[in-house]
């Protein structure tokens, strides 16, 4: 203890900084004019020619922005749209030193960060005197909270130019809506005016707060704190609780949760931080809704409040605990918060795990939910509160998506950035705690927050702490558990009973060299528990027989263990080891003591089968797994006879980039094509997938080949329709390759697509760019070109096709893909030609080669005009210019669009007979298609 006492103390020697601001707001330009003051002391060992400031507010002034770049990587295109009296900015309008001459400044590249030069370099343990004059344009909060609302509130954070952080290099960090400003702790005054009509809160001490004609002026102080909030609110929605430990500023809401009992929660919450870390430093804790709309309590939590299963006190309480313990952190342990954040993370997560442990034993995930008649017979629905920690991690370590601890804030996708690692982080020092002894990290952590709190920490500093609280080696947890994103996954191999002992052996499946517990049960009680380490890729290990019946690895489930589905092993006998299938209605989290079968009604439709219904047999969990079976028997009434689709497929990621997964599958389905004329597709397929090492990138390549095998069945009432009844059955060789950037701005995909056949062989190439303009205005490209290298067939079947693919494969949702004529002959898939206008026959396909291009560009919101041109060659003919255009109404994307065709080799076919017959239509109503809508920007 008297080495971080000495350790501190000499921390302590380095000279703060002190800024003061002068601040107007202007609620009718939404302007703060600031003139700020600020004193650099030199802390370094080395002279200062240039000193840089963080100037978050200009982040939203462009689309050149890191903000503005964060924003397209998560499908988010309202700031690179905004118009220009919409965005904030900070207009510089000098810099001066203490004898006012001026500085030269500039921005650095991403545009929030201010660079100023030093007349004269400032020497180490001196100090210089910068005086800034500058406005700063609020933007609207449509793009963060930040900002200014349309009712005329405000929220000011990150507002003001704040020290960028040196400590021998420069740590520049721009604004990425990251919650992770990085900047020295500052001795802060401002003196603020603003309209009498608002009412301010403030994370910092209010002193001398005064009423002038029309405007208030307030002198907010801080010693030991980084940066200013202020929330500016026309109405007064906030209450002060003076609890024994710490006042508090808080606006929860709780609309159903009386004051009376918010109030005796919040003192119950301040009493459980108090015990667990220690004494609040600072004058008061802001609460506020908007930094718990931020991090909210992610999940069953954000469904509408009239079906929200939680009572509303353990609703409050989490919320309000979370909220708190993010600010508390925040204000007081001063890590790098973009490179080290993870431990802020990991205490405030385990601390909420601790208290849903006191508080709340018998919580359910689903809380009410549970209990309902239907629901209460899921395994989801007998997962405990605490259980969402590994489930929710364990939804991007399935997909390989999971991240290290230690990765940069601006490098985890966001699913890991919000929720993922903040969930392993507090489940990491669960997981040490039941390891070394719960009072070790406990007492770990309540002495990190005494002696390091306000002063510039490491991650050292806290590993410090913890070893030396135990004489259990640990350094398995930072250098495997924190420092990497390898996986744990352990396996009991087998086990060897003797009269008095069980010889079991513990298979590593990651090779993760980290401990692993095991629990012995009888009658589903724990009887005996044991933890083994150093095991590297097999190891035996001998206890003691106390005449348990199953033996359970992470039976509590305390490690966030990748795979749990065979951490069991029966001790009765060969056949008692074996699982028992279980059938449940939709899908459901794993059970792992059982084979898991969901089931699930399904209706499909096309003209030939009418309405088809069926039942849909899988394994797939909520959690992705690596062997999925699909099937789905279906009755077609109109064809008395069974039709669907069965599908096995096994999935290997192999890295975390470049090269990353290897897909394995077989497939075979059944429908009919035409009136009595059924075909049956079996298909065996591999593909591989690559991706950069920055995984929040949307470029992704795909190398896949398949052996398409069609069986073909005619109605004899149908004749030869275009001879393909005289050769029913044919396989197709196909490889494609797909190089796709999928942005939300700039969007770019090309394919290399091979196949060969008995009859014919041929190559294509599509590349599709789209590209949307700040004005909103949006082009569309895409170019197809096709060839035949050899061609023996005598149809149009298996030629390429200038508006309506024959998709001789089977890969298109055709609602009648036989129809020449009616309604579902004008449904258009974008393939191939990609044309929308019926032209003649002789053009409408290619047995040679095709070549064309389709443009598009909108008018107004959904309303496009559309082109496209190509030439078509067929064998015995020349090649002939084609050409089409017209007008797109792209009401949803993929799922439902209209083409009216305007002007084409058939002349102005708005004026021409049946144009009704003339019009085209896009309809999908693939789920998958639209959930991936919603999902693209967490994974």
């Amino acid at each position: 203890m008297s080495l971080i006492l000495c350790y501190i103390g000499s921390r302590t020697t380095y000279a703060q900084y002190e800024t003061s601001l002068n601040v107007k707001l202007n609620e009718f330009t939404k302007e703060l004019d600031i003139k700020q003051e600020f004193t650099y002391y030199n802390n370094s060992n080395y002279s200062l020619g240039i000193i840089y400031f963080n100037d978050w507010a200009h982040a939203y002034s462009n689309k050149n922005t890191g903000l503005a770049k964060r924003f397209a990587q998560e499908f988010k295109k309202s700031l690179h749209l905004a118009k220009k009296s919409e965005r904030g900015h900070t207009t510089i309008i000098s810099v001066v030193d203490d004898e006012y001459e001026g500085l030269e400044w500039e921005r650095t590249k991403d545009e929030d960060i201010l660079k100023v030069r030093l007349n004269k370099a400032l020497v180490p343990k001196g100090s210089t005197k910068i005086i800034i004059t500058y406005k700063v344009k609020l933007p609207p909060n449509k793009y963060t909270p930040y900002g200014y609302d349309n009712k005329g509130n405000y929220y000011l954070k990150d507002w003001y130019l704040t020290p960028a952080v040196y400590d021998g290099k420069w740590h520049l960090y721009s604004n990425k809506n990251l919650e992770d400003l990085y900047t020295n702790i500052t001795k802060t005054t401002i003196d603020f005016t603003y309209p009498d009509s608002l009412h301010l809160v403030s994370n910092f001490k209010e002193e001398d707060n005064t009423k002038l004609s029309n405007v208030q002026n307030v002198k907010l102080t801080s010693k030991n704190q980084k940066s200013a909030e202020i929330i500016l609110n026309r109405e007064n929605t906030f209450s002060t609780h003076i609890t024994p430990h710490i006042k508090v500023v808080t606006n929860i809401a709780a609309p159903r949760y009386s004051p009376i009992e918010q109030g005796i929660s919040i003192n119950k919450i301040t009493d459980f931080i108090y015990q667990n870390l220690g004494e609040y430093p600072h004058d008061k804790l802001l609460v506020s809704q908007i930094d718990y709309d931020k991090d909210p309590l992610y999940g069953i939590n954000q469904l509408p409040s009239f079906i929200r299963p939680y009572d509303q006190k353990f609703q409050f309480e989490m919320k309000f605990l979370k909220t708190a313990l993010n600010s508390i952190l925040k204000e007081t342990i001063f890590l790098n918060p973009r490179k080290e954040q993870w431990l802020n993370n990991a205490i405030a997560n385990y601390l909420m795990i601790e208290y849903v442990e006191e508080n709340y034993p018998d919580q359910k995930l689903l809380g009410n939910l549970s209990r309902i008649w239907g629901l209460r017979s899921f395994n989801l629905a007998k997962m405990g509160f605490n259980e969402q920690y590994p489930f929710l991690y364990n939804l991007t370590a399935r997909k390989n998506l999971d991240q290290a601890l230690t990765t940069p804030n601006d490098s985890l996708i966001k699913f890991n950035q919000k929720i993922a690692n903040k969930y392993k982080a507090g489940l990491g020092l669960a997981y040490l705690a039941d390891y070394i002894g719960k009072e070790k990290v406990d007492e770990s952590i309540k002495t990190f927050f005494k002696y390091y709190q306000l002063n510039k920490v490491k991650i050292i500093d806290f590993e410090s702490i913890l070893k030396r609280s135990t004489n259990k080696d640990i350094d398995w947890f930072f250098k495997d558990y924190v420092s990497t994103d390898r996986r744990i996954d352990f396996k009991i191999k087998k086990v060897k009973k003797s009269e008095d002992s069980l010889n079991v052996t513990i298979k590593n499946k990651e090779g993760t060299n980290v401990p692993i517990s095991m629990f012995g049960l009888k009658n589903d009680s724990v009887v005996s528990k044991y933890w083994f380490k150093n095991i590297e890729t097999y190891k035996t290990f001998t206890i003691p027989n106390n005449k348990e019946d199953k033996l359970v690895l992470n039976y509590d489930q305390k490690i966030p263990e990748f795979n749990q589905r065979d951490n069991w092993k029966s001790l009765k006998g060969f056949l008692s080891s074996n699982k028992k299938l279980k059938f449940t209605f939709f899908k459901d989290s794993e059970n792992p003591y059982y084979n898991q079968v969901f089931y699930v009604p399904v209706i499909n439709f096309n003209i030939y089968d009418g309405w088809a219904p069926g039942l849909r047999l899988y394994n797939k969990t909520l959690l992705e797994r690596p062997f999925v079976y699909d099937f789905a028997p279906s009755y077609s009434f109109r064809e008395k006879a069974f039709v669907g689709y069965g599908k096995f497929n096994y999935r290997k990621y192999l890295s975390k980039s470049g090269l990353y997964v290897a897909n394995y599958s077989l497939g075979a389905s059944t429908s009919h094509f035409n009136v009595n004329s059924r075909y049956t597709s079996i298909t065996p397929a591999l593909s591989f997938g690559w991706r950069p090492d920055d995984l929040i990138s949307d470029k992704r390549q795909f190398l896949s080949f398949r052996y398409v095998n069609i069986f073909r069945n005619f109605d004899e009432s149908l004749g030869s329709i275009a001879n393909d009844s005289e050769h029913p059955d044919y396989s197709v060789f196909n490889a494609r390759y797909i190089n796709r950037d999928n942005g939300i701005l700039d969007y770019s995909s090309w394919f290399l697509d091979f196949q060969l056949a008995g009859n014919f062989s041929k190559l294509a190439f599509e590349y599709e760019y789209r590209k949307l303009f700040e004005n909103n205005r949006q082009f569309n490209l895409r170019f197809f070109a096709g060839k035949f290298l050899s061609n023996n067939t005598n149809t149009n079947f298996f030629s390429f096709a200038l508006d309506r693919p024959t998709d001789y494969l089977f890969d298109y949702n055709y609602l009648g893909r036989s129809e020449d004529s009616g309604i579902y002959s004008q449904q258009i898939i974008i393939a191939e030609g990609g044309f929308k206008s019926f032209l003649d026959e002789r053009y409408r396909y290619s047995d040679n080669w095709m070549a064309t291009v389709n443009t598009s560009f909108n008018l107004w919101r959904w309303i496009e005009l559309y082109g496209d041109a190509g030439l078509v060659k067929n064998k015995g003919l020349d090649e002939k210019f084609v050409y089409d255009s017209g007008v797109r109404l792209n009401l949803v994307t993929d799922y439902f669009e209209l083409y009216f065709p305007l002007y084409s080799n058939n002349g102005w076919e708005i004026s021409q007979p049946d144009y009704g017959e003339k019009i085209r239509f896009i309809i999908t109503v693939s789920p998958k298609t639209l959930t991936g809508l919603f999902t693209r920007k967490w994974f």
